[in-house]
Formats: C-alpha cells, structure tokens, sequence
C-alpha cells in the first residue's frame, strides 16, 4: 500500500455483485449512472458488454462480474453503471463497470483495511487493494486500475472509437 493508503480515513463507493460486497476508492468514481443501452462491440472478450455514449464520448463498459470469473450480470432495476477513471501509462481514461447495484459511501480508517489474503501462487489478487471490515463482513476493495490490463483497456479504447465512427457513417 502506498503512503496515502496507511494513514487517515479513505472514502469508498460500495456495490455488490451477487452476493458480494465491493468498493473501489471514491477518488477514482467520477459518476453512477443507471442501466442505459450499450452498443455491443463485435469480436470483444465476453466480458466486454459494448460501449456508451456519455455526452459525446465513447466509453467502453466491462461486466464486471464476468472479468472477475463469476456468471454473467442478469439486468434489474438495481443495476448500475459506475463510470471509473483507470490510469493507463500516464493518462487517464473513462471506463464504466457494470455492477449488481450500489450501495453508498462508506468512510473505512487504516485499521479497518486489511491487506489481500495470500492464495498460494496460482491465483492473481494482484488487482485486490485489500479487504475493509464493516461490522462482521468483508469488503473486497478492488484496485480499479489493475482489474483491467494496459493492453486490454488500449484495445477497448481503440475498438470503441472504430464502434462509434461506425455509428456516425450509419446515421449520416
């Protein structure tokens, strides 16, 4: 954990996929939106439900359920779109995640963060930050800019820009 990470109190945005609760950093959530359409993007991993438009930008969307090995996100009311800010080499980019519902802001102190649990060597928790403590239950604070590799956020950056060029010769 970095210095910034090991003293005070951290801000974080919770939401559940199925029975589990999440958080990501507040600091890296630039808005929520509600479930609106996504344009599917052909030839993409599964896990990559299309793009939006978010006022005039393409913003890829990732099922974040199926990026983290579980089923499919099935849409209800409560389903969400949490538009994230992930660092890739240096610049910023907009990605939206899609999420069972979400939950609220949470205040969580340094004592209240644990760091990722220790699986063997088999399994990739390099994009968990670590576990909050929220009463009796765990949290599982996902580092956002590791979730998604450089070379997967380039070619979903690049895919969606060629989707919506595609879109813009269509309409005219």
């Amino acid at each position: 954990m970095g210095a910034e990470e090991t003293t005070g109190t951290t801000q974080y945005l919770t939401f559940t996929l199925g029975a589990e609760e999440f958080a990501l950093d507040i600091a890296k959530v630039r808005e929520v939106l509600d479930y609106t359409t996504i344009t599917r993007v052909p030839r993409m991993p599964d896990f990559l439900r299309g793009v939006i438009n978010l006022r005039g930008n393409v913003v890829p969307v990732v099922d974040l359920r199926m990026k983290l090995g579980m089923p499919a996100a099935e849409r209800t009311v409560s389903t969400c779109i949490v538009i994230t800010e992930v660092d890739l080499d240096g610049e910023t980019v907009q990605m939206g995640m899609l999420t069972d519902s979400v939950q609220e802001v949470l205040d969580l102190d340094q004592g209240q963060v644990q760091p990722p649990p220790r699986f063997g060597t088999k399994l990739n928790t390099e994009f968990i930050r670590g576990m909050g403590k929220r009463d009796d239950r765990f949290l599982i604070i996902l580092d956002i800019d590791r979730v998604l590799s450089g070379g997967e956020i380039a070619e979903l950056q690049h895919t969606g820009m060629e989707s919506l060029d595609a879109e813009a010769e269509m309409a005219a």
